[in-house]
């Protein structure tokens, strides 16, 4: 039933082990990293698509394919029998979901897309966690399904019922597939809403990728609804550092688990929490400083706001702090000096 090969057997001798799938993504690569260099057994899979430049995606898998704890499998989550395969002989303690189709642009153009690798790719994830009954199973979400929220900052505990994009859709979508699989089969698991990460080795849709892509060239950068918006920044050192202290603070129907404002379901060992630096950081003062930093004057073109887009977001990550810890410590002026630096570097 299961043909493929996916394993090593003489590497599953030591633990913990994390299954990672998207890690040649943006945040899968530098999770898998972190877990990495803290000695960790660490199985990656990642279809490797060509939703942006592959290359980016084959550099950041060279550098895990260095360290002798990684193995890795390219193959789609929507592959049923080849994601069961390496998950059921690879047997992981955790299991970090990231592989997604990202993009709220993208989703309105290509629908289809989102249905299978989030929803369906998704599903597949939480089949085989269950029937392996994983210690910790985290999954990304996204600030976008908070949607048309007038309330700031965003809480967990808030209602998440006016999704604007079609890719905020399939991850609240996630959100309760995973909730109905906690509370079916007890499965521990933590949906993780990022805000807006950036930093090296990022994905080239990204708005501050295409900004410092076009201010370099000396072209003109699009900016929506004439820049009037702000965003939480989130780093993703920040970021990476969450999901580590969050390894082993699954959630549980224990009430000595309960912290204030929690998201704990009341039925599933299911939790919800945001990740993000919790500044409001305006999107003329990151272009402003992007041109500051690259010294080149920058040629602007103001548009009104885009379909499926957000005024802004901001997040109330105090419960994921109280929970591991969590301390975001990078501004945005430090992350995006650091961005810049590699990019410099990376493409010469």
């Amino acid at each position: 039933l299961y043909p493929h090969r996916c394993y090593n057997k003489e590497i599953f001798k030591m633990k913990p082990k994390i299954f990672i799938s998207g890690s040649s993504g943006f945040i899968g690569f530098h999770t898998a990293k972190k877990f990495l260099d803290g000695g960790f057994k660490v199985y990656g899979f990642d279809s490797m698509n060509n939703y942006y430049d592959i290359n980016l995606k084959k550099s950041r898998l060279k550098i895990l394919k260095k360290y002798k704890n990684f193995i890795f499998t390219r193959g789609s989550l929507e592959n049923e029998n080849k994601l069961f395969d390496c998950i059921f002989k690879f047997k992981p303690q955790i299991i970090i979901h990231l592989a997604a189709q990202a993009g709220v642009r993208y989703s309105i153009k290509n629908p289809n897309t989102y249905l299978n690798s989030n929803i369906l790719g998704t599903f597949n994830i939480l089949k085989a966690a269950s029937k392996i009954k994983i210690k910790h199973l985290i999954i990304g979400s996204s600030s976008s399904v908070y949607g048309a929220n007038k309330k700031f900052p965003f809480k967990e505990i808030d209602k998440t019922d006016h999704q604007v994009s079609f890719y905020a859709a399939t991850k609240k979508s996630t959100e309760s597939l995973a909730h109905s699989y906690s509370a079916l089969w007890k499965l521990p698991v933590t949906m993780l809403r990022f805000f807006t990460v950036y930093g090296p080795y990022g994905r080239p849709d990204m708005a501050y990728f295409k900004f410092t892509k076009k201010i370099l060239a000396n072209q003109k950068i699009d900016i929506y609804n004439k820049g009037k918006m702000y965003r939480d920044y989130t780093y993703i050192d920040d970021i990476v550092d969450g999901i580590y202290k969050l390894t082993n603070k699954f959630p549980s129907l224990n009430i000595k688990n309960k912290y204030k404002n929690d998201s704990l379901s009341p039925v599933a060992p299911f939790r919800i929490l945001n990740i993000g630096n919790t500044k409001k950081i305006y999107l003329l003062d990151f272009i402003n400083f992007l041109e500051k930093i690259l010294n080149k004057k920058i040629k602007r073109n103001y548009l009104p706001m885009q379909k499926g887009d957000v005024h802004s977001t901001l997040s109330d990550s105090s419960l994921l702090k109280r929970i591991t810890g969590y301390n975001p410590k990078t501004n945005y002026k430090t992350g995006i000096r650091k961005f810049i630096d590699w990019y410099l570097n990376f493409y010469n």
